[in-house]
Parts: structure tokens; sequence; C-alpha cells
């Protein structure tokens, strides 16, 4: 059911200011704010079941949340992947950490087997359409994640916004 899923859209490290740094403060303060959000949609928004993107930041990030909160959470975690072999020019740590979400969530999704242009657009229609809420991490900037912000909105999906 869709009032029960919401999906996450939101940056790349390349695009925080502090790039690949996850223990500097300004990272660590936008993942209490991402986790705050998602109990939230979790205890005032009944959702159960969490859609991510699988992209590098922000997907990553709350795909470990979501994980992190299954054991006093009865929630579940499906991993749309765009293509099979999305990581596949990632560094080795971050193929580990992908690998390791993919083995502990509860179902995957692969929209298509190789990379086309057009595939992280798919993706990202795919988890508006099968969500009831949006959570995005968002700097407010023309990029793939306000597209998809924008696409929730047309739909009159309710978006929760965390800038940074």
């Amino acid at each position: 059911m869709l009032t029960d899923t919401c999906c996450f859209t939101g940056h790349r490290p390349k695009s925080f200011p502090w790039k690949y740094n996850e223990r500097d403060p300004r990272c660590l303060l936008l993942k209490f704010r991402l986790k705050r959000e998602i109990v939230r949609a979790i205890k005032q928004d009944g959702i159960r079941h969490f859609l991510t993107g699988m992209a590098l930041g922000t997907d990553t990030w709350a795909a470990e949340i979501v994980l992190a909160l299954k054991n006093r959470q009865s929630v579940t975690l499906e991993c749309v992947l765009p293509c099979e072999d999305q990581d596949a020019r990632w560094p080795s740590e971050s193929r580990q950490r992908y690998r390791s979400i993919l083995k502990q969530c509860d179902k995957i999704t692969v929209l298509q087997e190789r990379y086309t242009p057009d595939c992280f657009d798919r993706r990202n229609r795919y988890l508006v359409d099968h969500s009831g809420l949006v959570i995005a991490v968002w700097n407010g900037l023309p990029s793939g994640t306000g597209s998809t912000v924008a696409y929730a909105r047309a739909l009159e999906k309710p978006v929760r916004e965390i800038r940074f």
C-alpha cells in the first residue's frame, strides 16, 4: 500500500560541502536530522516500508538508518537498483558498503540489466510512483534530486525536505 511506504531522494557526497568526510560535524548533523524524519514517518505517518535508490550519499545513509531501526521498529527496506551494475565503477569500500546493505534488506528490485543514460531518472520515478511520502535531502538547486522533488509534487505526494 502506498500510504505506508516512503522513499528517499538526495544528493551524492560530491554535492555536500564535506564531500566524502562522514565524520564532519555537518554530515553527522544531517544524518541525525534524516534519522529524525525517518522515525517521524514511522511514528506519525504509519510508514512501514522504505524504498532507497542505493546511490552513494543520502540513499546509503537512509538505508543504513532504516536497517538500524529494524530491530526496534516493524519496518522493511527495499533497495531499488537502476541497473544491475550500479556500483561497477565505485571504490572498493563503497562497493562493500553497498553489498552489505543489499544483504540485509528485505527486497531488491532491479529495474534494468545495464546502465543507460535515463536509468537514474527511471529509478527516481519508480521510487516516487511506489511511495506515499518522499523524504528529500536537498540544497534547493537544480539537480536529479530537484527533478525528483518536482515530480513528486506534480503527483501531489507529500515531500519532507531536509535542507543543508
